[in-house]
């Protein structure tokens, strides 16, 4: 099967070579036309300079992967194909996209008699040697036709990944997924953290997560990746506190309110991740002024 994989960042390459693999063809393009040399060197694909270019290379119908970053970039390169691509051609998003923005999308799109399906994406800098996970939204019969597509990016024809529902329906459960994922891993790096302050023991954290990886019900792949964290350093010297997040863990919060859904685990998650982004906390410094005015207890001055 023959596509177009626009957004050639690590992610996407690694896409596109799992692709090529299978035998299918890719055209490539990244906004940088130094990029775009260098990875269709790294990779094999077919290199493309511009969006003419890229509906010049593929035949009718085309399929045109979008990779790029969320939001504004995402849609800039939406809009600019649906100007320049053909009734029946199709739009696939497999970034993080906010689902309702795939609703939206999937309207304008159809109206122009283009198909537009979300893919939500999970895998990482993994899935070129492990397989995505795709949860795939749009029409059915427009998803059907992308079968040889996802079966080659899964783990498996059969596993991992599925057509989940009407468009936004995938960067929905997306959206959920990375919500989960935020809890998972605050749970861990709390659990480490106990561990590693429990100086008595002189813990091996790395052996520990050997442990667990085999037979503990809390094994998993997250564990697995925090093996490989500790074996490089334990106490993590190298590395800084401050945690970013896609946005994904927001919209699932949001979300959550929205349907009246505690979620509370989720939540902390996310409040973790914006407490390390703070330098010094200004509500850490009241509270302990509070416990000053109340009970004279001692403050730490600067």
């Amino acid at each position: 099967m023959q596509l177009a994989m626009i957004g050639l960042g690590r992610m996407g390459g690694f896409m596109a070579q799992r692709l090529l693999n299978a035998g299918h063809q890719v055209v490539g393009l990244n906004r940088s036309p130094e990029d775009t040399k260098r990875l269709a060197a790294e990779f094999g694909l077919d290199p493309a300079f511009s969006l003419e270019e890229v509906k010049m290379k593929l035949k009718s119908p085309r399929f045109v992967w979008v990779m790029v970053p969320s939001g504004p970039t995402t849609q800039e390169v939406i809009d600019q194909l649906a100007e320049l691509l053909d009734p029946g051609d199709t739009i696939i998003d497999g970034g993080n996209t906010y689902y309702k923005d795939d609703i939206r999308r999937a309207s304008v799109l159809n109206a122009k008699e283009l198909n537009y399906v979300d893919a939500g994406t999970s895998g990482g800098i993994w899935g070129l040697s492990e397989g995505y996970s795709l949860m795939v939204g749009g029409k059915k019969d427009v998803v059907e036709n992308l079968r040889p597509v996802f079966e080659s990016l899964a783990p498996a024809p059969d596993k991992g990944w599925g057509h989940v529902g009407a468009a936004g329906a995938g960067h929905f459960v997306k959206m959920v997924h990375n919500g989960i994922e935020y809890g998972l891993m605050q749970a861990y790096a709390e659990g480490f953290e106990i561990m590693h302050a429990k100086k008595d023991f002189n813990l091996d954290l790395e052996q520990v997560a050997q442990i667990w990886q085999v037979g503990s019900v809390v094994r998993s792949w997250l564990l697995d990746l925090t093996a490989n964290a500790l074996k490089e350093d334990q106490n993590l010297e190298h590395i800084k506190g401050w945690v970013a997040d896609s946005g994904e863990g927001r919209w699932t919060v949001a979300e959550a309110i929205d349907l009246d859904i505690p979620a509370p685990i989720i939540t902390l998650a996310l409040q973790a991740r914006l407490i390390s982004r703070q330098e010094e906390s200004y509500a850490a410094k009241l509270l302990a002024a509070l416990r000053n005015q109340f009970g004279g207890h001692v403050v730490k001055k600067e």
